[in-house]
């Protein structure tokens, strides 16, 4: 006898064997995107920032000529300007390798 509105046991293996296969191309895009590591700068290298794909920053370089006392809001900018950038090359990477996934990461 045919399952519910048509859908055999051969049919529903199927949908599960696929929505398992989703589920592992999901779990290694995810990895993957977990271990890339970003890198961005700003002020022209004058800061540099790594980022993995988690969001935390792994290395954090500041140009010892672009620390002036007299004007710390400089420095702070570069940096917040590095991170950013760092975390939208993030979203791009996501939205490329998982579109599907939405807000998972």
């Amino acid at each position: 006898m045919a399952g519910f509105n048509g859908f055999g046991g051969a049919n529903m293996q199927n949908l599960l064997k696929q929505a398992q296969k989703m589920q592992e191309q999901m779990q290694q895009d995810r990895e993957e995107l977990e271990n890339t590591i970003f890198y961005a700068n700003a002020g022209g290298g004058m800061v540099e920032v790594e980022m993995n794909g988690k969001r935390e920053i792994t290395s954090l370089k500041i140009k010892p000529e672009v620390i002036d006392p007299e004007d710390a809001e400089m420095l702070e900018d570069l940096i917040m300007a590095a991170i950013n950038d760092a975390n939208r090359q993030i979203d791009e990477k996501t939205a490329e390798i998982a579109p599907n996934l939405g807000g998972m990461f």
